[in-house]
């Protein structure tokens, strides 16, 4: 009887001990991805060191060296021409960079922290978000920390990881300036260069691109991608972009499952409505937008949308601005028929519009 007691209580302390763990977990997330006395001092005095962060997601950064064929006196030279970084995505040998990188490449070499130095076989890349996903043949690869639920905030505590100016992984540190910056690559009307960057003070330079930026747990936020510069040769200090780490994560996959990134084309140009063209138009809450071009031949052109028109609704969801639109017609898959709503000589109108596949951008190196 006492030995039956004694078990009835040792498994109810057991299962008071595994319900308290899970809502520890469920309560405290950080738990599931760090040491719980590097997650206990961050909460008490702050963030005093980035060595768990850089400990965590350094070794998958890699360094990029790209080489192409130069006309030589005799015969054709392989000469290095330029450098980057890149970040292993996953145990298969996938790393992430920038197209930008890779770009004039006939040769890739891809340089470990543990000092491998491999060949990196292009598996496809998209110049619009100016992505490229290379494929390395190693075993036991380092993989960066992901978390596809994470949701970068203004303010967040950042690190960018690279090797910049080839002098070696180097690590500076910033915060999340702002989100969702309009595409520096932009390419013209309808284009789906946009890119919804993060922009950040953390220091990246020459040779960083393609290198990580990461949290204080050593989980990837972006792809380091560009510095902006307001003159020709002169670098502003402090305001640089990423692409943020689930645009690039979808990105990869579409590359690696297809070879290519698949975009819907509507072909139209056009602009975001400002409060007093919304109140000639009368459009009252209603936002969307304003048609300043149609190109011809193409879906729009044959479905009747016509320049000065105002685009209000797509398939029922109203448009918050062109970048929402473009960003909805680009996420449509080609051959789909989409109801569009629009305002025009003061009239409600809703024509079906068949999208077709945007080639605009698809280049062969």
């Amino acid at each position: 009887m006492r030995l039956a007691s004694s078990l009835k209580f040792f498994l109810q302390a057991a299962a008071f001990g595994i319900l308290m763990a899970l809502f520890l977990l469920l309560l405290f997330p950080q738990l599931k991805t760090q040491p719980f006395e590097h997650w206990w001092r961050s909460q008490q005095v702050g963030v005093s060191s980035f060595s768990y962060a850089a400990s965590r997601a350094g070794p998958a950064v890699v360094n990029i060296y790209t080489r192409s064929f130069q006309p030589g006196a005799s015969s054709p030279q392989l000469s290095a021409t330029s450098l980057g970084s890149g970040v292993i995505m996953s145990d298969q040998g996938y790393v992430l960079t920038n197209y930008h990188v890779i770009a004039d490449a006939d040769q890739v070499i891809v340089a470990l922290q543990d000092g491998r130095i491999l060949t990196g076989e292009v598996t496809g890349f998209d110049v619009p978000t100016d992505l490229a996903v290379l494929k390395i043949n190693a075993a036991k690869l380092p993989v960066i920390p992901q978390d596809d639920a994470l949701a970068p905030q203004v303010g967040d505590i950042v690190l960018a990881i690279g090797n910049p100016y080839n002098v070696g992984q180097t690590i500076t540190q910033g915060i999340i300036s702002a989100t969702g910056r309009a595409g520096l690559s932009s390419m013209g009307p309808d284009s789906n260069g946009r890119q919804d960057l993060l922009q950040t003070d953390a220091a990246i330079h020459a040779g960083n691109s393609g290198g990580a930026l990461i949290n204080v747990y050593g989980e990837i936020v972006g792809i380091n991608t560009a510095s902006f510069q307001s003159l020709a040769h002169q670098e502003s200090y402090g305001i640089n972009f990423a692409i943020p780490y689930a645009l690039a994560h979808r990105i990869m996959l579409e590359l690696i499952n297809n070879g290519r990134v698949i975009r819907g084309y509507l072909g139209v140009s056009g602009a975001d409505i400002p409060p007093l063209m919304a109140q000639l138009l009368k459009l009252g809450e209603r936002t969307g937008l304003y048609v300043e071009g149609v190109n011809e031949p193409g879906p729009a052109a044959r479905a009747g949308i016509k320049t000065e028109d105002v685009l209000l609704e797509i398939d029922g969801k109203p448009i918050r601005n062109t970048r929402h639109a473009m960003d909805t017609i680009a996420e449509t898959r080609p051959g789909t028929t989409i109801q569009v709503l629009l305002l025009r000589d003061g009239k409600l109108l809703t024509l079906p519009v068949k999208i077709e596949e945007d080639r605009r951008f698809q280049r062969i190196r």
